[in-house]
């Protein structure tokens, strides 16, 4: 089994930056992509950024597409998500999580079987 620990969420001024990690411990063979959903209260949870475990494909979302940036370390087994120029819409709780097929849309929750707990963004105006 996968462990994933979501860190680096806090509280921000519209328009500032954060720095998400998600270390990743366990059984890390079988990977094949990474990715970052979000969620706020009454809503769905929506597909942030991916990145396949090599490192090489890197995927982003409508909603913060052009602000964020996706990278992953093998060595230090973390993936990690900076966000500018951020928005009061961008408040949510922010998870990271696990897709092990090779085949299947890379931004749909249920193709992920591995979550972390999730790490709060807050953006005020």
């Amino acid at each position: 089994q996968v462990q994933l620990v979501e860190s680096g969420g806090g509280l921000v001024q519209a328009g500032g930056s954060l720095r998400l990690s998600c270390a990743v411990s366990g059984r890390t063979f079988g990977l094949y992509v990474m990715g970052w959903f979000r969620q706020a209260p009454g809503k769905e949870r929506q597909f942030v950024a991916a990145i396949n475990w090599s490192g090489d494909n890197l995927y982003y979302g409508d909603s913060m597409k052009g602000r964020v940036t996706i990278s992953g370390d093998n060595a230090q087994k973390m993936m990690l998500l900076q966000m500018n120029s951020l928005k009061p819409d961008d408040t949510a709780l922010y998870y990271c999580a696990v897709k092990t097929r090779t085949s299947g849309s890379y931004n749909s929750q249920d193709q992920y079987c591995s979550w972390g707990l999730g790490t709060q963004v807050t953006v005020s105006s």
